[in-house]
């Protein structure tokens, strides 16, 4: 049996490209393909699904996502990244 919520979004999802056309439309544009919006409905019953933990079991699980995320950073060492600039930017030296 299906809980209201359950039924809800499911009816949602069958009409999410009449939700929002500009988004869909842009998408099409962009990639040549319509958004099913896979990842905002997936995070919306993640979200309502955290609402009903425990604040400790909660902190537990948003730590552990947060650690198993790469980081978006590359980190160096100061001469790492001394090197690194000057193959990159080495030929601006001498410009002025």
């Amino acid at each position: 049996m299906i809980s209201a919520i359950g039924f809800i979004i499911v009816k949602l999802m069958d009409y999410h490209v009449l939700a929002a056309p500009v988004h869909q439309m842009q998408q099409y544009y962009r990639l040549g393909d319509l958004d099913n919006c896979s990842g905002k409905w997936t995070a919306l019953v993640d979200c309502l699904s955290l609402k009903t933990k425990r604040s400790s079991e909660l902190e537990e699980i948003i730590e552990t996502r947060e650690k198993a995320k790469p980081h978006i950073w590359s980190f160096r060492s100061p001469e790492e990244a001394a090197s690194h600039w000057k193959e990159l930017f080495g030929k601006l030296d001498g410009q002025e």
